[in-house]
């Protein structure tokens, strides 16, 4: 809360106020706290239009998951029988509304939102709906949901347009559904060139081709692979390549060439494969484009998701390359290919361009830092605490610029994501490549064009805990031993409140000849001598840490982070086995070797955040009182 309030007071622009308020949002991720946005009520009424629409949209991350009570919370913001007269608020709430339900979206849910999309008359309404809907019917390719998204990109409005199209790959992915393909191909192309034609607004066909292109970039999502270890196995990979020829030599045409780069990098993520891994450093020395080398760099780091060190031995000479694109790029595939590892050679090759001219490769540093540098403490990463006062400090100074101030807020919410109990990965506990990370991971990329994509990284987050279970789903107390020290997987240091200084007395000078005027009238001299030196303040010296014990144990259930698995054990005599090893984390089954004993069960308490039991006690209003203005 003190790190928010810290960058709530130093907020000047609209851009630092959007960010806020999205850094919040993954900060708190999934916990329901959402008493920042209470007590800042007044300073969050500033937003306006999509800022607006991204304030809202930020209460889907706060209660990510919690399906049953979302239409309750969501209530006052979702659309009524009175539209609003643009509908930012309206559209921000649907938008919630998909992200509650990502990837496990409901029938009901997906009704409502389709219902939402038919009757939506402003852009900004439709924006969300289509949005919440392709998470909530993610993955699903249900065909009518399909349809209905066609329709809203058919509508020839740009900002409907945009997230009709993210919202089409959604619910297709890995789906390799050529019908879909042609679609997009062909509405692509004829946006482009038909449009050009009867534009007479120079700026229209600007933003329109704008929208267009970042739509378009995402249309890559519907070819990504069946994520499982069977699919990589039989070398299914190569079935996107009949695509990806389609688009990536297309010379007049550099959004294309970008859409079949990024439709490789996901067709192969994970793989680490040399050919491909060669193909598209081709294409970031011969491709005269700026986006497609971006995007070419980037996708190195996809490839190499399973093999950080690999990747920095690849993308390690384009940090310093001279197009500030490609450093860009490098920096974002250092990000995604050691997400969470305090990779000290990554970390290495990235602090220089935390110093960079661009505004925007600094922007790329500092979010490709806090990937690395998630869940990582001042013991096991030692520059992750100069890192966070790096963020503090470009956020707090005024002479910042606006792009990497942006970006050192969003960096700061990666940093604490889900609060501190939450991590990123592309792939699950098994090391097999998660759909719906490498799907948050590539649409997060994409707020280079559209700052609301910043939520979708969500879909990336995954909890960072133990809990064990008995057959009956019952939480028994039980310990585990954890083979290293405490200190290396805990809780960063609270902050603490800056406290003002106590300065001391400093002596008023005296001039030279009016110190002789007074010894003239004292009469007498006196022999100068030194004065005694005043003792010099003792430095306060940090206690020393006893010495720490090289193991302890952890109960049920813990938050245990991922480079914390490795080193845990089940306590000898230990009463319950577990049914697979518990270095895997997440839930455990376990069997319990004395049945006939009672167990002794985890008392479970009652979670904090919002509750809506109509029993819980209400805050109590203020008492009455009377005020005299003239007494001021």
């Amino acid at each position: 809360m003190l790190i928010l309030k810290e960058m709530k007071d130093c907020v000047r622009t609209a851009t630092a106020h959007n960010a806020t308020l999205m850094a919040n949002g993954l900060m708190h991720l999934g916990t329901t706290c959402d008493d920042f946005l209470r007590d800042n009520l007044d300073w969050i009424s500033k937003a306006t239009n999509w800022n607006k629409f991204n304030a809202v949209a930020t209460l889907g991350l706060i209660h990510k998951g919690h399906e049953s009570a979302a239409m309750k919370l969501l209530d006052p913001y979702l659309p009524k029988t009175e539209p609003d007269q643009y509908g930012f608020k309206e559209g921000g709430s649907l938008f919630a509304l998909g992200l509650i339900h990502a990837n496990h979206g409901t029938a009901d849910c997906i009704k409502y939102l389709r219902e939402q999309l038919a009757a939506a008359q402003t852009s900004a309404v439709r924006h969300g709906a289509c949005l919440g809907l392709g998470l909530a019917a993610m993955g699903t390719q249900n065909q009518d949901v399909y349809l209905q998204l066609r329709d809203a990109l058919y509508l020839d409005d740009a900002v409907t347009g945009e997230a009709a199209g993210l919202a089409m790959g959604l619910v297709m992915v890995g789906s390799l559904n050529s019908a879909a393909f042609q679609d997009m191909v062909q509405y692509t192309c004829d946006t482009q060139h038909d449009k050009i034609q009867t534009w007479t607004s120079y700026w229209d066909f600007v933003i329109r081709l704008w929208s267009t292109k970042s739509n378009f970039y995402l249309i890559y999502v519907i070819f990504a692979r069946e994520i499982s270890k069977e699919l990589f196995s039989t070398g299914r990979q190569d079935e996107a390549e009949s695509y990806i020829s389609q688009l990536i030599d297309v010379k007049s045409n550099a959004m294309l060439r970008s859409t079949g780069i990024a439709l490789m990098s996901m067709a192969y993520v994970g793989s680490g494969r040399a050919n491909v891994v060669s193909r598209l450093l081709e294409k970031v020395a011969t491709d005269p484009n700026n986006d497609v080398k971006r995007f070419a760099v980037m996708g190195i780091g996809f490839l190499l998701s399973n093999s950080p060190s690999i990747c920095k031995d690849y993308v390690g000479m384009l940090v310093e390359h001279f197009n500030s694109h490609v450093r860009y790029g490098a920096a974002m595939a250092l990000g995604i290919a050691c997400v969470g590892t305090g990779y000290k050679e990554a970390i290495s090759l990235l602090e220089p361009l935390l110093s960079a001219k661009e505004n925007y490769v600094r922007q790329g540093a500092v979010i490709a830092l806090s990937f690395i540098y998630v869940q990582q403490t001042d013991v096991g990463s030692l520059k992750v605490g100069e890192f966070r006062k790096q963020l503090t400090k470009m956020t707090t100074e005024k002479g910042e610029d606006s792009m990497a101030k942006f970006g050192a807020i969003i960096a700061q919410g990666i940093l604490d994501v889900g609060g501190r109990n939450m991590t990123i990965a592309l792939h699950n506990r098994s090391g097999t490549i998660d759909m719906g990370g490498v799907v948050g991971m590539m649409t997060f990329l994409q707020f280079w064009y559209w700052h609301s994509m910043v939520p979708l990284i969500s879909l990336a987050c995954k909890p960072t805990c133990l809990i064990a279970l008995t057959k009956d789903l019952q939480m028994p107390k039980i310990e585990f031993k954890c083979n290293a020290r405490a200190s290396l997987f805990a809780y960063p240091p609270p902050l603490e409140s800056k406290k003002k200084e106590e300065h001391e007395k400093v002596e008023t000078a005296v001039l030279s000849i009016t110190h002789k005027k007074k010894m003239a009238k004292k009469g007498e001299e006196k022999m100068e001598v030194d004065e005694e030196p005043k003792p010099a303040k003792e430095e306060e010296k940090k206690p020393v840490p006893d010495n720490e014990p090289p193991t302890h144990t952890i109960e049920n259930p813990a938050r245990v982070v991922r480079l914390q698995l490795k080193t845990l054990s089940v306590m000898e005599n230990s009463r319950y086995k577990p049914v697979k090893p518990i270095t895997y984390g997440g839930i455990i089954m376990l069997l319990d070797m004395t049945p006939d004993q009672k167990a002794e069960l985890v008392v479970q308490a009652v979670a904090g955040g919002t509750t809506l039991d109509p029993a819980a006690p209400e805050k109590q209003p203020h008492s009455t009182f009377e005020i005299d203005l003239k007494d001021y």
